[in-house]
């Protein structure tokens, strides 16, 4: 009975292949290996021995199948029952459909199982037996030629598994999406589930404070910060030459076009900070704006990238090629990886002309100081399709990191280097960490672009995937599956950078703990009494005391407003008065042109060159002409200039009070002075009185300068007592001038011996012949100077014509005011004479212009200090209410202001405050994720 059994095994392995030949033949085709055998069979081994082993070797399996078969009979109906049972009690995982192939894949690989059946079945010369199991049809084996070579069967059995691998790659890249999908739902049911397990509903307030969110505020907080500390919180640093592709790496993890682009020029000349997280919209933000991008638009991404350009373009004012200031962005999206990446100026090897003289090493001093953070993760982007020997950032990262302990390599433009390379084994070299001279984490080939500015980032994703599916060089094995893709790039930059953070957060809380102990003590040993504001607090405080003082100035009393402002109104012009208006009539009224010789001085020789001087008043007074003179300057002076000099009068009173003002506080802390007095000064500045004002202060004027007749003794002794000041001061300053040019006198030289200059000497000789000479008129007649100049050569004294007029005028000056001084004198008793002839006395016409111009300017004073009481404080208060708004929005000015180290000790305590409360935050939502 054996013996026919085992005769009709060996039939069945003859006619028909069985289950298990069929499953070794589907196993050889997928993995390329043989069940049967380790190597092909040699050629030169006979066919009928070659088929002796395989019958044999066939003859075992099939003893085995027997015992399987047999058991699967008996247990069929129990596994089924148990299997249905098991099933109900899945979830639903119809997802599944999408990833596993359809009809017609199974379809073409069926074909290529029953091909291959039949290449072996030729081989081993078997002939076909009956169908044993139902779901295989099996086909008469056509006879395959003889002149088929084993050269053609090796290429098409190549090209099967070249469409395999293109499967499993397409399959992998499908499991990957979903991979994704299914993390992101996952980890928002169990923040649902977490809140409901609390008997709370889900916030939204709370879902949208991220934990990457939180610790990229951590880093704006340290942006800027001067201490070592504050650099070592991680981040992504990436790197480059320049056009390596660094900026197109950043996007394709952003998954947007976000950076604007240059044809062969410099892009990037700031760091550009990108903090990346998930969100329910694909929106980028600046952190110093509240526009929100919407990334799935163009209109938006153009904006986006303009605006880019334009901080890039500000931050480099001055001549300067590239900045340090950081430029601050989020992105959110569905599916992005959570991390904090910095984009920085590509390193570069030669500078153009239209560069500054220091932008190569000012972008590698960048470059090294964000690199040489301990715990920065250096993502560093070469080119692969130019030369390994032509990278420069290489030699910089292997300095800054020798270790390859926070590396990560990236090889971009991986399909113009499999076009020109043509030795495949360096891209693998490269891949393995063999030829660049540093060493790294992890090592990828990504491809970013085709060279297209308009191109999506969806389209370069596809371009990506059809390009590692295709690729002889990534089928071949050389590359894992893992180190392609910008996807798994992401995946594996954000797992590094979030166990980095892990890792070394909680050490950096520490450091700024231990940073906040000693800042504190500092502030309690030096500024013992003193509370602990910083700069703006500082500001808020000197703001709050400076308006205060400037809602005093309306409560400034009239009489006080009225004696300021007539003193200032006199103090701008004094000067009009006496040379524009007093003088020019005076002189007018002196001058003796036209009378008769007989009543002019004559000059006598008395042979004594030190008699003195005899004045004797040739003539009278022409108080006619000096009336009429004066009465036609006044107007003219009230029509063109007294209106502008008494508003700005008015602005020096409104300064000097409000300046007052400031000195009066008693209780003012010292360090606010510096921002008070910018602030004053900087309003007074922009103060501008009001246009109508001017047009009224001349009406009044011009009413008060046309009133002659004084009304009472009073207002008339003022009249003489200003004239009387006014010519003592102008004659005090006459005399100075005097004793400048002439020298000390007599008693002065003896006192305290002084002495003269030889310029000095000449100019006492010529006014000393010039005072003997004694005539009254401003201007010297020709014959007068000879007769001086003929005087002083006699006494070997050698001088010209305009010497001599030149001196002349302070002396003939000095001399006039003396005699108006006299004149003014005795006019102090005569207002009962003046009043009795009804304004007609003559004499006194002098007190008379001074009473008028008196009156106009007392007129003035009223009218401004009712313009500043109802209108011109509140304007002023106004103005400075926008001064210190600008102020308050300029941190480099207050900066500059509020300067000292109890201002830099405050503002570093509340700094490292911030830090730390920021960081404790971040550390119990990480514990807590975890």
């Amino acid at each position: 009975m054996s013996r026919i059994l085992n005769h009709r095994m060996r039939m069945s392995l003859k006619k028909t292949p069985s289950i298990v030949d069929q499953r070794a033949v589907a196993f050889t085709i997928w993995t390329g290996r043989s069940v049967l055998f380790n190597r092909p069979v040699p050629n030169h081994i006979p066919r009928r021995q070659y088929g002796m082993l395989i019958a044999r070797a066939v003859r075992g399996v099939l003893k085995i199948r027997y015992l399987v078969l047999g058991g699967a009979v008996g247990g069929g109906m129990t596994l089924n029952k148990k299997y249905s049972e098991w099933k109900d009690g899945l979830p639903d995982m119809g997802w599944l459909n999408d990833m596993l192939p359809d009809n017609d894949q199974w379809d073409r690989f069926t074909t290529t199982l029953i091909t291959a059946k039949d290449r072996i079945g030729d081989q081993l010369q078997i002939e076909p037996a009956p169908k044993i199991v139902n779901n295989l049809q099996s086909k008469p084996a056509p006879q395959t030629a003889s002149a088929r070579t084993a050269a053609e069967e090796a290429a098409a059995y190549e090209k099967r598994v070249h469409v395999l691998q293109e499967e499993v790659l397409a399959l992998q890249a499908r499991y990957q999406r979903e991979l994704q999908r299914l993390e992101q739902e996952n980890r928002e049911l169990r923040q649902q589930n977490m809140l409901l397990r609390q008997g709370r509903q889900p916030t939204t307030k709370k879902m949208k404070r991220s934990l990457i969110d939180m610790y990229s505020s951590v880093l704006d907080e340290l942006a800027g910060w001067e201490s070592g500390e504050a650099g070592r919180l991680p981040r992504v640093v990436v790197v480059g030459d320049q056009s390596a592709g660094k900026t197109s790496v950043l996007e394709m993890i952003a998954q947007a076009r976000i950076f604007p682009r240059g044809a062969g020029e410099m892009c990037t000349r700031a760091p550009v900070k990108v903090t990346l997280s998930e969100g329910p919209y694909h929106v980028a933000q600046f952190r110093d704006s509240s526009r929100e991008f919407d990334l799935n638009k163009e209109s938006d991404l153009a904006d986006l990238r303009k605006e880019v350009e334009l901080r890039m373009r500000n931050s480099v004012r001055g001549g300067r090629t590239v900045s340090s200031d950081v430029i601050a962005m989020s992105v959110r999206g569905p599916g992005l990886p959570r991390m904090v990446l910095v984009d920085l100026p590509g390193v570069i090897s030669t500078q153009t002309v239209d560069m500054a003289a220091d932008t190569r090493e000012a972008i590698k001093q960048m470059t090294k100081q964000y690199m040489d953070n301990p715990n920065a993760i250096i993502l560093c982007i070469q080119d692969g399709s130019v030369d390994a020997e032509r990278s420069n950032v290489t030699d910089l990262v292997a300095s800054c990191d020798p270790q390859g302990k926070r590396t990560i390599f990236v090889l971009t433009k991986v399909d113009l280097a499999e076009e020109n390379l043509a030795n495949p084994n360096r891209i693998r070299r490269i891949l393995e960490g063999k030829l660049f001279p540093m060493k790294a984490l992890g090592y990828y080939a990504v491809v970013t672009g085709r060279s297209r500015k308009d191109d999506s980032i969806q389209s370069i994703r596809e371009y990506e995937e059809r390009f590692f599916r295709s690729s002889k060089l990534f089928k071949e094995g050389l590359v894992a599956a893992g180190q392609v893709t910008t996807r798994n790039l992401s995946l594996g930059v954000a797992d590094c950078f979030w166990r980095m953070v892990r890792d070394t957060v909680e050490q950096q809380a520490d450091a700024f703990k231990a940073m906040r102990f000693n800042l504190e003590t500092e502030w309690k040993n030096t500024f013992p009494r003193q509370r602990e504001l910083d700069r703006d607090e500082l500001f808020e405080r000197a703001r709050a005391e400076l308006l205060d003082q400037s809602a005093e100035l309306s409560a400034v009393p009239p009489p006080a407003w009225e004696q300021r402002l007539t003193a200032e109104l006199w103090t701008s012009t004094h000067e009009k008065v006496f040379g524009g208006i007093y003088l020019p009539a005076a002189a007018l009224a002196h001058d003796d042109v036209g009378r008769p010789k007989a009543t002019q001085l004559k000059y006598k020789q008395t042979g004594s060159d030190r008699n003195p001087a005899i004045w004797i008043d040739p003539y009278d007074f022409d108080y006619n002409k000096f009336n009429t003179s004066v009465d036609i300057k006044l107007r003219e002076w009230a029509e063109s200039e007294l209106a502008k000099q008494s508003i700005q009068a008015g602005r020096d009173a409104l300064r000097e009070e409000f300046i007052e003002l400031l000195a009066r506080s008693q209780d003012t802390d010292p360090i606010y002075e510096p921002v008070k007095r910018a602030a004053v000064e900087e309003a007074l500045n922009r103060h501008q009185w009001e246009e109508r004002a001017q047009d009224v202060l001349r009406v009044l004027q011009l009413n008060a300068l046309q009133d002659r007749c004084v009304r009472s003794r009073g207002e008339w002794d003022a009249a003489v007592a200003l004239m009387e000041t006014a010519l003592k001061e102008k004659r005090d300053e006459v005399q100075r001038e005097l004793r400048d040019m002439t020298g000390p006198g007599f008693r002065e030289r003896w006192l305290r011996w002084t002495s003269t200059t030889e310029e000095q000497h000449r100019r006492a000789e010529v006014r000393t012949e010039l005072e003997r000479l004694g005539s009254c008129r401003p201007s010297l007649a020709y014959d007068e100077v000879v007769a001086v100049r003929d005087n002083l050569r006699r006494r070997g004294v050698e001088v010209d014509n305009e010497y001599i007029r030149e001196t002349w005028k302070p002396v003939y000056l000095n001399n006039f005011l003396s005699r108006a001084q006299s004149r003014a004198n005795d006019c102090k008793k005569s207002f009962y004479l003046y009043s009795q002839q009804n304004g007609a006395e003559k004499e006194c016409c002098e007190v008379v212009m001074f009473w008028r111009v008196q009156a106009a300017l007392r007129t003035t004073a009223n009218a401004l200090r009712q313009q500043i009481s109802n209108r011109e404080a509140a304007r002023l208060d106004r103005d400075l209410r926008e001064v210190l708004d600008e102020m308050a929005a300029d941190p480099e000015l207050k900066k500059k202001l509020l300067s000292g180290r109890r201002v830099e000790l405050a503002e570093e305590l509340k700094r490292v405050r911030q830090v730390q409360e920021k960081l404790e935050e971040f550390i119990e939502a990480l514990n807590k994720e975890k």
